[in-house]
């Protein structure tokens, strides 16, 4: 094929279409009612939960995955085939902004408190008593069902969306505080998830038709 001396403006409109890494939106959803019950009881309410939590996210991690593989002998002499037997997905690591009521960090550790309380709540146990032990809960008490990640662009860019079955934290990160210059409070939380899909799908997409995973 010839190459064609160009102009660097006629790259322009191709190396300039771009996507920012700064405007994405994180949206937590279908929590278990108990577990809702269990964070309201300790002072982190439901719209804090469910409209606030997401936009104090400063740092997210678009996760990856990968397939798991099998080597195959013998189909071909002397050829080693690979085959495709799993998917694994990554662990997803956020930051949040921690406000000045701390529920930031009550929300993510009394979620995992809620995971590991079962001893507490079903066997009338405390917390303070010399015999404390812990009891996981069953999954789908603790699972969150639905969790979105929407990465935008300004003006009319397009979007591209993930959504997380069976997400859970796994991690609480220690918060370092100090003497001296004073600094924004962050909190790390690594979660782990069932799977995720790659697109829209929303009712309002679905309805509309610019659903990306329609079919069954």
């Amino acid at each position: 094929m010839a190459i064609t001396r160009k102009k660097i403006t006629d790259f322009v409109s191709i190396i300039g279409n771009v996507a920012k890494t700064s405007h994405y939106q994180v949206n937590f959803g279908g929590l278990n009612a108990s577990l809702t019950d269990f964070l309201v009881s300790k002072g982190v309410d439901k719209d804090f939960i469910f409209r606030e939590s997401g936009l104090r996210c400063n740092s997210a991690v678009i996760p990856g995955s990968s397939l798991a593989t099998a080597s195959i002998n013998g189909n071909f002499m002397g050829v080693q085939e690979k085959m495709a037997h799993s998917r694994i997905f990554t662990e997803m690591s956020l930051q949040f902004y921690v406000d000045t009521d701390y529920r930031m960090i009550k929300f993510f550790e009394y979620w995992i408190d809620h995971i590991s309380n079962a001893s507490e709540t079903e066997g009338n146990a405390r917390k303070s008593d010399d015999n404390y032990f812990y009891r996981m809960r069953y999954p789908r008490e603790y699972k969150c069902d639905k969790t979105n990640i929407v990465k935008f662009d300004e003006g009319d860019g397009g979007q591209i969306e993930y959504t997380f079955y069976g997400m859970f934290p796994i991690n609480l990160s220690s918060t370092q505080v100090q003497y001296g210059s004073s600094d924004v409070l962050n909190v790390n939380v690594t979660f782990n998830y069932e799977r995720y899909i790659c697109g829209k799908d929303d009712s309002k997409s679905r309805a509309i038709g610019t659903a990306e995973n329609n079919k069954p």
